[in-house]
């Protein structure tokens, strides 16, 4: 059996796996019929912003999909489609296991305690991860034994990981804008406006909040992973298309380089797999040191394999170390996260509180900014070492080694939103303190590994669209024999200004819309509460309805103007300017995004651990104006964290994939 066949057959066992979990989340208990309600309304929600999106989505995908199939060929413009169709898919599965699993969650919590309700959270989430890495896998086998390894060329693969990555990036955009709008809606007049406790029943914006946690933070979340990994694999493969015949021979052969990224993911995959048990036995236990050694599992198991494999395929063990090095930088960038969401300089920004909501902004902006250092200098250690050790093809394999876990890592982030709506429905319904006490302590964790899940996110995109950049140079200069990217060329230089820009626009434009949505929340939250009678006192419910119609026409309107520009700029540039002006623009956008990505990703971390550190008693505790201070702080992270940063990801691999793409209509 050739390699493609063997990885679409774990692909497929990936899917029954993820089944089979889907199957185990029904089978916990649900609440009772008011709740059930509630959780009801959320993933009809939820369900219909997602589908509503994806229609607003289609006649993009088809015109983009009949342009590169003009431009580029028939298959290009196929697999296009199929890209976009498998990451629609992928969250929309992972989607419906969330909100199904949510409810479960809480009834597991108030009537079974701390493990079980870890394990129906951890379950929902794993459903997500392991369908993530099993449809990836599944669409690049199967594009490259339909159409062989001569048929599945750069354009064609490329195209694959375009649609991926526009999906992605609407998705990420429109979730977090969602969710975002309606968050600060809800925690504004909630809480600082109104005294009420967070979820409660009687604040209109609370249904929307819950909806917001799953398409932005499970489906956009989803998205983003899928597309990383896929371009981690395509840009593998087109960096081993395009070597010199000299080197690809050095480093094993050039149908050995081809075969080994999807061989790679798939071990990952059966790693994943394997390392779910390890949750699941010891559940019982901490949360946080189950979580630790599920992700751990999973990366030594994967690494072994991957060992073992490269030995037997007598492969240089250069190709290993750089699938290594790879692996250590995801570690440490987990690492550094946590440190600055969870430990001493979250403390401190507590702290801050205590002076009032501008030192709380000023120290979390401080922190955000310190913490893309060390993050950095690991994207950086791993970019050396890997392409010492295997030129432009072990910064590609650096990549893959790296997101070969998905199925793991996106299971313990996609648990977080979970469990958050759990601890939303347990107040809801009124299921107790024990219970919320429970479902909150699962919920702090969540944003610990949120926020890793996060940084291991932005690491990924970097080495990912460093090497898309890299098959990009690669492509261009086997048409241009003499092409550089030389900075005292002219438009080399101009293409790296609109590189620099690029992250500062895009950001500017989400956060606009979040603040803009979140307005028109605030205002509907205020008009509720003002005009409905007995709302305030809890004989009545509130209109949740029409602050969820709210939030989704807001985020499916907004979302259009960032996503359309990250997609035009690439190929504006590159007609206008030319392809050193692309290479340009991508060699300045990648470090810029980065950077941004963590600094964004972390304040916002910070700003909202600070601000549950308090809740738990520090400071004064809820009610306090400390408390007010950190709710302000976390409000100014929203965005931060869950729209503008998350996106910076998308944004710079999709300007590597759709230059790639692009690559042989400019020249």
């Amino acid at each position: 059996m050739t390699p493609e066949s063997i990885t679409l057959l774990i692909a497929v066992a990936g899917l029954l796996a993820a089944l089979g979990l889907y199957v185990a989340v029904g089978r916990w208990p649900t609440a009772d019929a008011a709740t059930n309600a509630r959780t009801a309304a959320i993933r009809h929600g939820a369900r219909l912003f997602l589908t509503h999106e994806y229609i607003r989505l289609a006649p993009i995908a088809v015109a983009a999909s009949i342009a590169l199939g003009w431009t580029l060929g028939p298959a290009a413009g196929a697999a296009f489609l199929a890209g976009a169709l498998l990451s629609g898919l992928a969250s929309a599965i992972g989607m419906a296991a969330a909100t199904r699993a949510n409810v479960r969650t809480a009834v597991a919590a108030r009537d079974r305690g701390r493990g079980p309700a870890l394990s129906a959270a951890f379950s929902g989430g794993a459903v997500m991860g392991v369908t993530v890495s099993s449809l990836g896998l599944l669409g690049l086998a199967s594009l490259i034994l339909l159409l062989g390894r001569d048929g599945a060329g750069t354009s064609t693969l490329s195209a694959f990981g375009m649609g991926a990555s526009a999906v992605a990036l609407f998705a990420r955009v429109g979730g977090g804008i969602f969710t975002k709008g309606a968050d600060i809606g809800a925690d504004l007049v909630g809480k600082i406006e109104t005294g009420l406790e967070e979820d409660d029943a009687r604040n209109p914006g609370v249904i929307a909040d819950n909806v917001g946690d799953n398409v932005g933070d499970v489906a956009g979340m989803g998205a983003d992973l899928f597309e990383s990994y896929c371009g981690a694999i395509i840009a593998a493969s087109a960096i081993a298309l395009v070597l010199p015949q000299a080197e690809a021979t050095a480093l094993g052969g050039r149908a050995s380089l081809l075969a080994l990224p999807l061989a790679l993911c798939a071990a990952g995959l059966v790693a994943s797999l394997l390392a779910l048990g390890l949750v699941y036995m010891t559940a019982g236990r901490r949360p946080d040191l189950a979580l630790g050694l599920g992700v751990g599992g999973a990366t030594t198991l994967f690494l072994v394999t991957a060992l073992v494999g490269v030995h037997l395929a007598a492969l240089p063990m250069a190709l290993w170390l750089a699938v290594l090095a790879g692996s250590v930088a995801g570690i440490v960038i987990g690492g550094v996260t946590e440190l600055y969401t969870r430990g001493r300089p979250v403390s401190g920004l507590a702290e801050a509180a205590e002076t009032g909501a501008a030192t709380v902004v000023i120290r979390g902006i401080a922190l955000g900014m310190e913490s893309a250092a060390l993050p950095v200098i690991a994207v950086g250690v791993a970019l050396y070492a890997a392409t010492e050790l295997a030129g432009l093809y072990g910064v590609a394999l650096a990549a893959t080694g790296m997101l070969a876990t998905t199925g793991m890592v996106m299971a313990i982030d996609a648990y977080g939103p979970i469990a958050d709506n759990a601890g939303g429905l347990a107040q809801m319904g009124d299921m107790g303190s024990e219970t919320r006490a429970i479902t909150d302590e699962l919920d702090a964790i969540g944003n610990t590994t949120a926020a890793i899940g996060k940084g291991y996110a932005i690491g990924a995109a970097a080495l990912t669209a460093l090497a898309l950049m890299s098959a990009y140079v690669e492509t261009v200069r086997q048409a241009q024999p003499g092409f550089v990217l030389d900075l005292a060329d002219p438009m080399v230089l101009l293409g790296g200004f609109i590189g620099a820009l690029l992250p500062f626009l895009f950001s500017a434009m989400t956060m606009t819309a979040v603040g803009r949505t979140a307005q028109q929340m605030i205002v509907e939250i205020r008009r509720q509460l003002r005009e409905i009678p007995g709302l305030r006192e809890g004989k009545v419910p509130p209109d949740s309805d029409r602050c969820t119609d709210i939030a989704s026409n807001a985020a499916l309107t907004r979302m259009l103007l960032p996503g359309g520009t990250a997609l035009a700029v690439p190929i504006l540039v590159g007609v206008v300017l030319g392809p050193g002006a692309v290479g340009g623009m991508l060699g300045v956008a990648l470090p810029t995004g980065v950077v941004l990505a963590l600094f964004l990703a972390n304040a916002g971390g910070a700003w909202d651990n600070a601000k549950k550190l308090i809740e738990r008693g520090a400071h004064g505790g809820k009610g306090s104006a400390a408390h007010d201070a950190a709710v302000i702080g976390d409000t100014v992270g929203d965005p931060f964290k869950d729209t503008a940063g998350p996106s910076m990801n998308i944004l710079i691999k999709l300007l590597g994939i759709v230059s790639l793409t692009i690559a042989p209509l400019l020249l």
